[in-house]
């Protein structure tokens, strides 16, 4: 048997859809927060662009950089 499939996203926001995602599968607050605030980080870092118009180059790129 197949899990339910979420529900559709409401909210138009990044970061609102990130926190609804987060709180349909009933994670802790401070996972929330620090979730949010990593997409956050992520995109600055990228100057304000969409996540959706980046990439796996530009993750593996945030990422080592975030382990120095």
């Amino acid at each position: 048997m197949k899990p339910a499939a979420p529900p559709v996203l409401r909210a138009t926001r990044l970061l609102d859809q990130i926190r609804d995602r987060i709180r349909y599968k009933y994670y802790n607050l401070r996972t929330e927060q620090a979730y949010v605030q990593w997409v956050r980080m992520f995109v600055k870092w990228h100057d304000l662009r969409h996540p959706r118009d980046m990439g796996q180059l530009e993750i593996e790129g945030f990422l080592a950089i975030m382990n120095e």
